[in-house]
């Protein structure tokens, strides 16, 4: 997990991260947000590009001037983003689509919004050829995320923008190879088989999902950009060495909130999972009081996230993938109206 340091060539990585986000995410944000008012067009930033040229300052590595054909970097690294702002909203009255921006449904006038916060990271893998190298060549997948921090308290004028590195090539993140392979034999294969005519959707990686956290994905950069419908404030919260060794990093932490009860069942099932589980017990908690709050009939998830709010990776290690492969297709009914 540690970069190979003869393709680490960019400097001033940090100086050069908090200008290209200003440069080329929210000052052109800044100008689409004035003009949408007059269009009613979206003013959403897509980060396809500029989340490579985010890559390439945090890792310090080039890309490999492939225009998204070829390498990302130039070190084989995979780099996928995704954006959570500005996206459409929807009414959810008459189900009319709804600007970010506005407090009001432009059709019905109600102000009962959906606001969504579902955009994800996409893998395409149409071949056998394309599966090898997305889980045996390329060492590091790359995953940038732009999001609202506050977004449960609908709070819009604060952005975060967070990296994380999954490594192919390490058994710490095996459950992500398991995930792209069971996409193409399940998904991919199945349906061509069905129907060869159409191109099945390709695999979502889901943020902060069950399977997001038991891939045991590493933050690698961090930035929270403040007062950003206004006058963008950008700050670097966290941004690891590019050579430095991954390994050394801990995974993200993950919410117990997500398991199933058969999940959490299966967490006290054994004495060496409960020695896992025993120094995440929170102050003033035993493991005892998690194993009988567990048992109890109906089942207070509530009060097993007071006793152990998060699993590290330790913990969770003994879980396994969902079987959530289903069969659909890339494309679905145009409606105008």
């Amino acid at each position: 997990m540690r970069p190979n340091s003869k393709y680490i060539t960019i400097g001033d990585n940090l100086d050069n991260t908090i200008k290209m986000l200003d440069d080329l995410v929210f000052r052109p944000r800044l100008k689409a947000l004035e003009w949408s008012k007059l269009t009613k067009q979206t003013p959403n930033m897509k980060v396809g590009y500029p989340g490579q040229h985010l890559a390439s300052l945090i890792t310090g590595v080039e890309g490999s001037r492939t225009g998204a054909r070829g390498d990302d970097l130039v070190d084989g690294t995979e780099v996928k983003s995704c954006s959570r702002v500005d996206q459409l909203d929807i009414c959810r009255y008459c189900k009319e689509k709804v600007l970010r921006s506005e407090t009001h449904c432009p059709k019905c006038g109600s102000d009962k919004i959906t606001r969504k916060n579902d955009s994800k990271w996409l893998f395409g893998i149409k071949s056998e050829s394309e599966l090898d190298l997305l889980v045996n060549k390329v060492d590091r997948v790359f995953l940038t995320i732009a999001e609202y921090p506050f977004y449960d308290k609908h709070r819009f004028d604060c952005i975060s923008f967070k990296a994380y590195e999954i490594w192919n090539n390490c058994e710490r993140h095996d459950k992500f190879r398991e995930i792209m392979i069971n996409y193409y034999n399940k998904i991919f294969l199945s349906h061509i088989e069905i129907n060869p005519n159409k191109t099945p959707a390709p695999k979502n990686f889901w943020p902060y999902s069950f399977q997001f956290y038991l891939c045991n994905p590493v933050k690698v950069f961090e930035a929270t950009i403040k007062d950003t419908n206004k006058e963008p404030k950008i700050s670097v919260d966290f941004l690891y060495p590019p050579g430095a060794d991954r390994s050394e990093l801990s995974p993200e932490l993950m919410p117990i909130s997500l398991l199933t009860i058969d999940e959490l069942r299966f967490l006290i099932s054994n004495n060496n999972n409960l020695e896992r589980l025993e120094p995440l017990v929170r102050e003033g908690f035993s493991i005892s009081d998690f194993v009988n709050t567990i048992k109890d009939r109906p089942t207070d998830k509530k009060r097993i996230g007071d006793i152990i709010p998060y699993l590290d990776e330790s913990s969770r290690s003994c879980l396994s993938l969902r079987d959530t492969d289903k069969i659909s297709e890339a494309r679905t009914p145009y409606n105008r109206r």
